[in-house]
């Protein structure tokens, strides 16, 4: 279960601005119903045009989707479209509270349908996001090449919101906008863009520490397994779950495009070498049914 703020909780269970307006002036809708989040934003302009006096929201998706857009819309209310721009998904995830990193998803949700909503209240081009994911990004951008295939995200939005919320690892990048969590293949490129956008850090080599406490040893354990292991499966739309450590014995059990191949004694073998090289040379790996 997921460790939701009090304000998380609130605006979850008490969500404000729900429903539709009408004559609204701008609108923005992102996501996709196939991908399991959706938000529809509205918003309502002074007669100057120009300051936000009223916004609604329909949305379908988690508790912090909800939680989100009912933030967000408390958020915009008495600010000028350029201060609305400035709102960042981080501040709507600050003024919850924070949110859970795998649930930072939605915060970027809201923050891309505001961007779209006063795009095209402006006359700026603002495409009209895809159900498809073979023809159009879940998420819309102006241009860009369809990295994530499983959710339609294209490199464009992904380098914003590795820039903007300063990701540096794939994991994170899911988190934040759920590409790479459909089949994995889309991982290698993932890499490419943080290294693109963040700057590619040369790694130091890497050594088998000398001697571990039984704590240690399994952080180091889990840490390779992250690092190392996980992001070669992905690459071929494959994934392993750590099951359990005892002493040098370490238990996984292969997910996704690994689970059930013939394979997966010779992917279990490269896992065991490389806690060895990296952890300590006694471990021995073993698979267990998925």
């Amino acid at each position: 279960m997921w460790d939701y703020t009090p304000i998380v909780k609130d605006h979850f269970l008490n969500p404000r601005n729900v429903g539709d307006i009408p004559d609204a002036d701008a609108v923005g809708e992102v996501g996709s119903l196939a991908c399991g989040d959706a938000l529809k934003l509205y918003l309502k302009l002074d007669e100057s045009k120009d300051k936000i006096v009223d916004a609604k929201f329909q949305t379908f998706g988690c508790a912090s989707a909800i939680a989100s857009s009912s933030a967000l819309t408390e958020m915009v209310k008495g600010k000028n479209l350029d201060e609305a721009l400035a709102i960042s998904n981080q501040d709507i995830a600050d003024f919850l509270g924070g949110l859970p990193e795998e649930k930072m998803h939605c915060s970027v949700m809201g923050q891309e349908a505001l961007e779209v909503a006063i795009a095209k209240y402006r006359g700026h081009e603002a495409p009209v996001h895809s159900h498809d994911h073979d023809h159009g990004p879940a998420y819309p951008d102006q241009e860009g090449t369809v990295v994530c295939k499983c959710f339609g995200i294209t490199d464009v939005f992904l380098k914003k919101v590795i820039e903007t919320n300063r990701l540096t690892t794939p994991e994170q990048v899911t988190h934040f906008t759920k590409a790479g969590g459909g089949c994995g293949g889309c991982i290698p490129k993932i890499k490419e863009l943080i290294d693109e956008v963040m700057g590619a850090r040369p790694e130091e080599p890497r050594k088998r520490p000398e001697k571990l406490s039984n704590m240690k040893k399994m952080q180091l354990i889990q840490e390779v397994l992250e690092r190392d292991v996980r992001p070669l499966l992905w690459a071929d739309g494959g994934d392993l779950e750590l099951i359990d450590i005892d002493g040098s014995k370490v238990q996984v059990a292969f997910r996704k495009a690994c689970a059930g191949c013939a394979s997966s004694g010779n992917t279990a073998r490269m896992v065991e070498i490389k806690l060895r090289d990296l952890v300590a040379e006694d471990i021995v790996v073993e698979e267990v049914p998925a």
